[in-house]
């Protein structure tokens, strides 16, 4: 008999508004402070230990609600969830900042590209660059950007989830199932 409580559907969509939401703001401050298109290090380390936290928050919540037991299949299936969830808002947020509120963005990140590459390597010719301007362009329409950030979010989320679920894991002994 099924004595389960806890939904992993219910705390999946549950932390993963509340990790979108987090994710969604920290970016608009990074776009208030100007530091968008340059994307300093520490904010991907911040993010990544945003998504690290919630996930792992997100499971102890599913382990706590479920007396204490957690399968890996069940710390995969909420990891995911809460990934996909965040993922989801994610996207339509990048979609959003890109097309209505920085439409320039993409124009600023094409800008620095050339830059860096002029940087990197002063020897480059302009058809060089030029072709390896036309290569970044296919790939930061807003609609590849919102992909690219979904499936980020997904793959990320997965590693933490396996690696959380394989520390956190607790199965039922089989007379409770």
């Amino acid at each position: 008999m099924e004595t389960q409580t806890a939904s992993t559907k219910k705390i999946g969509v549950n932390y993963g508004l509340i990790l979108g939401l987090i994710s969604v703001a920290f970016s608009v401050v990074i776009w208030v402070l100007g530091m968008s298109a340059e994307r300093p290090w520490w904010t991907s380390a911040l993010s990544v230990a945003i998504m690290v936290a919630l996930i792992v928050y997100g499971l102890k919540a599913f382990k706590a609600a479920n007396a204490g037991f957690m399968s890996l299949g069940e710390a995969l299936k909420t990891g995911l969830t809460i990934s996909l969830i965040s993922g989801l808002i994610g996207a339509l947020f990048m979609y959003l900042f890109v097309t209505v509120i920085e439409p320039d963005f993409i124009g600023q990140i094409l800008e620095q590209t050339e830059r860096q590459m002029y940087e990197q390597n002063p020897n480059i010719t302009d058809e060089q660059a030029e072709m390896g301007l036309k290569m970044t362009e296919k790939f930061t329409t807003p609609w590849m950007m919102s992909l690219f950030g979904l499936i980020g979010t997904l793959f990320f989320g997965f590693i933490i989830s396996l690696i959380a679920g394989l520390a956190m894991k607790n199965n039922k002994p089989e007379h409770l199932q």
